[in-house]
């Protein structure tokens, strides 16, 4: 079997130098992918899975993904818990909460990854025949036939057919998220059932052939009937799930308490190579708790039984309670495959005080990372600075080579300055004391040129005689250690003169405050960049800026769409990479988020009766995917009293 192409944790590598771009690229490539299209479209291509580039790690007759464990025994339960409240099962609701794991029971027609969860999670931009056993589609990518399985049904024992495909395609359209379904209305043409078991679906000319086939192949399947019997809408909060095809199906729902999902004995796809070793507990159940606190000493009694752990703070001092001392509960480090999810201090561009750069410079330069987390975080972390850290697709020093070429292809819209400055890197303090003198002194500086200057009473105000202030929500479901690297956030900030305050609000609150953009900053995340796609615009695209719950900044730059275009009009991995390198740089320039901190290893705490294969696969930790129950521990774990 072949070694799909590796891009977490590479070493990060001098940006390629051979080939060199001309200043008419994208004239060029666009110019030759439709001069071939017609004749690409004469060659038909049908395939057991799909990857753009057409290299598929497993062949036709494979048995199993290479990383699980296909004598996995069946049983037992995983518990897990999950922060604050829901008040919804439907897990596409435009508003409240919906549970935890909602999505899980419904499948696609190609086995996709869903993020976080990468399938298969040895290869990075793959997808195999789920509901689809194999995918029809010409060279050129101007439709795709999706031949379904026959023995496919959803939990009420009803076929999936190719008009439950077509329905669920529509429904998104009509129901599901504004930036969403415009962006596929603009790329998809028509979804069509030939028959019960073939859907087509017909794309666009003049567009980018990337995320076309691998979107609609990893559409979640709705039943067409239970929809048209109880009028249920795809973007209403409701209780009663509509039944999934999927392993698992809800068993139990106790409000704002407890979610039970059971594996179901009856699914039709245990046979599929894409699912042995996999889906092995009988049970996954989930429960809420008001706070990370209780949540914690709910684990520490055993109420529920896996917990992956983010908290630095109990990471080094939390897990000295009787259970671990006694065997009964271990601790894992598992490393982290995947680049760290961006996640930081995110500036709302929408509103008028930061849309000026030097502002949001000033703002980032109050944030200490080095004395937060000696202080704070046990010195666990490490800062982050690309939105592809620790892979080769991370921007480096000056733009050189192919890169540098590139970014001269794009014209006006890339400043004179990224060519003469180095990529933009998460500036040092002093890790003695929160507030770092000489960093504050700079940004007072900023906002001074920024026309915000200090009054009599210390507050600083621009011209109107407006005050600057900041409004910072997190929620109250948090660990005590993130609403203490906030404070000392936002004390350094009110040292400049700035009134920056930061509330807690309930979980379903700052939920509706993220979505409506009510903020003027606020702890959140992008994905992390490993390859290019349609998604890339919706996360960084001017179009859906405004509204777009991927982009929580709202940014929109024309030099990032210009480099998103190019990456997906990229006719090799070469090419696209060189894109990619272009545009984590472009990103940084931006300054649209503060960055803060990552790790690089999954921390995991179990109750010891759970066995995970020994060569870990790079993309994904898998607990809920790929572990499994030893009934042998399991009993002893319950023979000691440890467990009930």
């Amino acid at each position: 079997m072949k070694q799909s192409r590796n891009r977490a944790k590479a070493r990060v590598i001098p940006q390629p130098q051979t080939g060199p771009w001309v200043a008419a690229f994208l004239m060029l490539a666009l110019a030759t992918f439709w001069a071939s299209l017609s004749l690409a479209q004469d060659k038909i291509i049908s395939s057991h899975g799909y990857s753009y580039y057409g290299d598929l790690t497993y062949p036709a007759d494979f048995e199993h993904f290479s990383y699980v464990n296909p004598d996995a025994p069946k049983g037992g339960e995983i518990s897990i818990a999950a922060p604050g409240t829901f008040d919804s099962m439907n897990p596409y609701v435009s508003k409240g909460r919906p549970g935890a794991l909602a999505s899980r029971v419904y499948e696609t027609l190609m086995a996709e990854a869903r993020y976080p969860l990468a399938l298969p999670a040895d290869a990075h931009g793959e997808m195999y025949g789920l509901l689809a056993e194999r995918v029809e589609y010409d060279e050129g990518k101007t439709w795709a036939i999706f031949h379904m399985r026959p023995e496919a049904k959803f939990a009420d024992g009803e076929q999936v057919t190719a008009h439950d495909v077509v329905f669920s395609h529509n429904l998104f359209l009509e129901q599901g998220l504004k930036s969403y379904a415009e962006g596929v209305k603009k790329r998809i043409l028509s979804a069509e059932a030939l028959d019960d078991l073939r859907v087509k679906f017909t794309f666009a000319t003049g567009i980018s052939r990337r995320s076309l086939i691998d979107q609609v192949g990893s559409t979640p399947v709705f039943p067409q009937h239970w929809y048209e019997r109880t009028g249920a809408r795809l973007d209403e909060p409701r209780l009663d799930a509509a039944p999934g095809s999927g392993p698992y199906q809800v068993y139990s729902v106790d409000v704002n308490r407890r979610i039970v999902y059971a594996r179901n004995p009856d699914y039709w796809g245990w046979h599929l190579p894409v699912n042995k070793g996999r889906h092995n507990f009988d049970k996954i159940r989930v429960e809420y708790f008001a706070d990370d606190t209780a949540s914690f000493e709910a684990f520490k009694a055993g109420e529920y039984t896996f917990r992956r752990e983010s908290n630095s703070k109990k990471w080094a001092t939390g897990y000295d309670f009787p259970a671990t001392e006694k065997g009964f509960v271990v601790r894992e480090e598992i490393p982290d495959g995947l680049p760290p999810t961006p996640q930081g201090l995110v500036f709302n561009l929408g509103k008028e005080k930061l849309k000026d750069v030097r502002v949001r410079k000033a703002l980032a330069l109050a944030y200490n990372f080095e004395w937060t987390n000696e202080s704070l975080q046990y010195g666990l972390f490490k800062q982050r600075h690309s939105y592809s850290q620790d892979t080769d697709l991370q921007a480096v020093g000056l733009p050189e080579g192919d890169e540098l070429a590139f970014l001269r292809s794009l014209g006006d819209v890339v400043p004179p300055e990224m060519f003469t400055e180095e990529a933009v890197l998460a500036h040092t303090s002093k890790p003695d004391r929160l507030n770092d003198r000489r960093n504050l002194r700079k940004a007072m500086k900023l906002l001074d040129e920024a026309g915000w200057a200090v009054g009599d009473d210390g507050k600083r105000r621009n011209a109107k005689g407006e005050p600057l202030t900041i409004d910072f929500p997190i929620s109250s479901a948090g660990s005590a250690t993130l609403s203490a690297v906030i404070e000392s956030y936002v004390g350094n900030l009110q040292k400049m003169g700035i009134e920056a305050v930061y509330e807690k609000v309930d979980p379903s609150q700052f939920t509706l405050r993220r979505r409506e953009r009510d903020y003027d900053m606020i702890m959140s995340s992008y994905y992390p960049v490993l390859d290019t796609g349609t998604g890339l615009v919706q996360m960084f695209g001017s179009e859906a800026a405004e509204y777009s719950v991927f982009n929580p900044a709202g940014l929109a730059s024309p030099m990032v769409d210009a480099i998103i275009e190019a990456s997906l009009n990229a006719q090799s991995q070469q090419e696209e990479d060189t894109a990619l390198i272009a545009f984590d740089r472009a990103l940084r320039y931006e300054r649209f988020m503060v960055p803060t901190w990552y790790n690089d290893s999954y921390w995991v705490a179990y109750w010891d009766m759970y066995e995970h294969p020994e060569d870990m696969p790079p993309y994904d930790l898998g607990t809920l995917d790929f572990w499994w129950v030893n009934p042998e521990k399991e009993a002893a774990l319950k023979a000691s009293g440890a467990l009930r």
